[in-house]
């Protein structure tokens, strides 16, 4: 779209909090608006563009730092982009968030760790419980929340769907994204 704005939609939250799940709904409502969105997922940027990194801080770390530089490289360019990364750490987020400034926008998707225990469908959590999994984020690693991000959804307390249309509902209040037309 002419009138689209790059940002970076930046997700947080531990792992099973439902970043992936609301990006889906995100990418699917903001496509049929035509929109040139990319989505950096951490799973899929670990496999790809930070293969042979462990989960120690340093390397996290270096994770971060390089979704970052791609985000940044396409939100200045016009391309809204959603990063859905744990990004456990306030200090690399706000590195982040310093290299983008205005079109950063810190989404904290707000879950328990109980509550994300109990949805978790790759069984992560009980393996890092018995110590098969070292330095998981929210059991042995810790997860920093953010202090003020510009959007907090709880998904203990609210269906995906509510979750993303409160996330669209700030994109097109900010002017980020164009309000939807009716059909």
């Amino acid at each position: 779209m002419a009138d689209e704005k790059g940002f970076c939609l930046w997700f947080t939250g531990l792992s099973g909090s439902g970043k992936t799940t609301i990006t889906n709904l995100l990418v699917r409502e903001l496509r049929r608006r035509d929109s040139k969105l990319e989505v950096l997922d951490g799973d899929i940027v670990r496999e790809n563009l930070s293969k042979g990194l462990g989960f120690s801080k340093e390397d996290r770390d270096i994770n971060i730092r390089r979704i970052a530089f791609v985000a940044d490289l396409l939100s200045r360019n016009g391309v809204p982009v959603i990063t859905a990364a744990i990004s456990p750490y306030r200090d690399i987020r706000d590195e982040a968030r310093g290299m983008m400034g205005e079109r950063f926008i810190e989404a904290y998707v707000e879950a328990s760790v109980e509550a994300c225990e109990e949805r978790d469908t790759k069984g992560l959590y009980a393996k890092a419980r018995s110590g098969e999994i070292k330095e998981f984020t929210g059991v042995s690693d810790p997860y920093e929340p953010p202090l003020s991000p510009e959007i907090t959804v709880n998904t203990e307390d609210e269906t995906a769907e509510e979750s993303a249309q409160k996330i669209v509902a700030y994109l097109e209040e900010r002017g980020f994204i164009p309000a939807a037309v009716a059909s």
